[in-house]
């Protein structure tokens, strides 16, 4: 039987990882109906926002890792996820592994490369691919050790967002990455998020095959040595910590309110644009309200105002976001136990104290009309 390729999929916060993602079904499926796409998802937190929106494009099956890093803490997770996505799924054809926006891919694919050796070639890297976000990565690859990593050690960089940004833009990000120690690595421009299926898929192996194929290999691409950043001071299973923080954020109603209660969306919606793209990275989120938060993005999805309260997805990334009103696929409609809200920001480092003050003095997340709601705000990373 043979081998159930694995693609790596890495990028910094709000990249538009899982929009790249989700364009690529639709043309799997117009060449093989039957075609089966497994995504291992690594989150931040406890809100499965991606993996939700997955699930609603009829991939064939998501398996969430949440609360910690794919490449760091839960790294030895990472062969009872595959297993389970196998066993599973009928003739899986293949499994696309979303890392968190801080992984390092490097790690990851040798740790994938030793599970296929330890399982007879079960499973075989099929490459790395990193999402640059070009409107943003000039900011963010700035401060970011991780985000140079990502870029660094990869088989192929996808140019996102360039759309807006304009050409010189995209000249910047083409030179910079150019200048992390003199790569050369093959890149593509997305179509809105979307790329050639065969352009993401079938890469050969450049770096997936160099790292960790033997015990002693540790040549990442173009020669690069992964053992050298660590002797170097840049040690990622704590590196990427210091990096980012989390919030974790819950609004639930009283017992009087449960099950008619919705979230301020006049109030949310100064947090939203409120939100500096230097210090707060994403927004995710689980929500009732009684109607969506637009506005005058293209990216911002405009629905139709239910008559009731509805469950909604929020994904806010760099002042844009959508409102996804949950459908029969993505399955929850009703919040539980008066559970309003779930949501999970992910900041940069040494902003979590002041926007955990900021949230709870602006009174940015609460309830609409008189109901009220208890708020709680915990760090998480």
């Amino acid at each position: 039987m043979a081998p159930i390729p694995i693609t790596l999929l890495t990028g910094f916060l709000g990249s538009g990882k899982t929009t790249l993602l989700l364009s690529l079904l639709p043309q799997l499926r117009a060449q093989n109906p039957s075609y089966n796409l497994a995504l291992l998802k690594n989150e931040f937190g406890d809100v499965a926002i991606d993996s939700q929106l997955a699930n609603s494009s009829s991939i064939s099956g998501v398996r969430e890792m949440l609360n910690g890093c794919i490449c760091c803490n839960l790294v030895g997770q990472l062969g009872p996820a595959l297993e389970e996505l196998r066993e599973s799924i009928p003739d899986l054809d293949r499994v696309v592994i979303e890392t968190s926006g801080s992984a390092f891919p490097a790690t990851l694919a040798m740790e994938v490369n030793r599970l296929a050796r330890e399982t007879g070639s079960t499973y075989v890297l099929d490459g790395v691919v990193t999402v640059i976000d070009v409107e943003n990565w000039k900011g963010y690859e700035d401060t970011s050790y991780t985000a140079k990593l990502q870029a660094r050690y990869t088989d192929l960089v996808v140019f996102n967002k360039w759309e807006g940004a304009g050409e010189r833009r995209f000249d910047e990000c083409l030179d910079r990455l150019g200048d992390l120690e003199g790569i050369n690595v093959a890149w593509v421009k997305s179509d809105r998020g979307r790329v050639p299926y065969d352009l993401i898929f079938g890469i050969d192996r450049g770096l997936a095959g160099a790292l960790g194929d033997g015990e002693q290999n540790h040549q990442g691409i173009n020669g690069h040595d992964h053992k050298h950043d660590h002797a170097h001071g840049h040690n990622h299973k704590s590196g990427h910590q210091s990096e980012v923080e989390v919030l974790s954020v819950t609004l639930q109603a009283g017992d009087t309110d449960t099950g008619r209660a919705a979230i301020s969306t006049d109030k949310l919606e100064k947090l939203l644009r409120a939100a500096p793209k230097d210090e707060v990275y994403r927004i995710k989120a689980v929500l009732t309200a009684s109607k969506p938060i637009s506005g005058s993005d293209e990216e911002v999805a405009t629905v139709e105002i239910p008559s009731i309260p509805t469950r909604y997805i929020l994904n806010w990334a760099f002042g844009r976001w959508t409102f996804t009103p949950f459908t029969a696929a993505t399955g929850e409609h009703e919040s539980s136990d008066g559970i309003v809200l779930r949501m999970t920001i992910i900041l940069a480092r040494y902003e979590s104290t002041k926007w955990k003050k900021k949230i709870e003095a602006t009174g940015f997340i609460d309830l609409e009309g008189d109901h009220k709601g208890h708020l709680r705000i915990e760090k998480i990373v």
